[in-house]
């Protein structure tokens, strides 16, 4: 009979929570987080499991305060809010709707510092928050590859240009010195060529037209 009543109050522990008890569920599951052995719980606090892949610092923050007029206040854009109340007048038992990244530590605080915790594990936190830090990990590779990858393309561009510059096609072609001849002699409008001038004779007026060589 006392093994029956250990066992009994082993499971109660894990389902209703006490100062050590652990609880596991899935999102979407209905859990029920006590304060046992605190006599009068003022407030209840969260501390998660992964603060990073939430976004969140580490540490606790207050998710639920006791009020005289015996309706818990809940802060209203804090991530339990909708989800979490109170299952009595106070609040010393509280009934949780599982959401994804819930995992972690609840404890109830007390008037007289006395304090009840309650570990929380969502199934699938833990495989959910692997994948946000290793894209986390291989974003830096990522960006200075691709950086690299664009220098060396532009480095490219520029060589090509200087080349093509200093290569013959983009270069005009030059005139041939001591003037231009046109290999079809004279037009037909053009003068013959007088004979008997020079630098040394005086240019003659009416100078005698090659009929042939001169």
């Amino acid at each position: 009979m006392a093994l029956v009543l250990q066992l009994l109050s082993l499971l109660l522990s894990r389902t209703r929570g006490d100062p050590g008890a652990s609880l596991d569920g899935r999102p979407g599951d209905r859990l029920n987080l006590s304060c046992i052995g605190v006599a009068y719980p003022i407030r209840w606090a969260w501390a998660p499991s992964f603060p990073a892949c939430q976004g969140l610092p580490k540490g606790r923050r207050p998710i639920l305060w006791a009020s005289s007029s015996g309706t818990p206040a809940v802060p209203p854009l804090q991530r339990f809010s909708g989800r979490l109340r109170s299952l009595e007048p106070g609040i010393q038992r509280l009934e949780l709707l599982l959401s994804a990244g819930d995992s972690g530590t609840f404890f109830c605080k007390g008037r007289h510092e006395s304090e009840s915790r309650t570990v929380l594990r969502v199934l699938g936190d833990r495989e959910a928050c692997r994948v946000p830090a290793s894209t986390h990990g291989s974003g830096y590779p990522q960006v200075l590859f691709s950086l690299m990858g664009v220098g060396l393309m532009l480095g490219l561009g520029v060589l090509g240009v200087v080349y093509w510059r200093r290569s013959g096609d983009g270069r005009a072609p030059e005139a041939p010195r001591g003037g231009t001849q046109d290999p079809r002699g004279p037009g037909p409008g053009a003068e013959p060529a007088l004979c008997g001038s020079g630098p040394r004779g005086p240019r003659k007026a009416q100078a005698a037209i090659c009929s042939g060589p001169c």
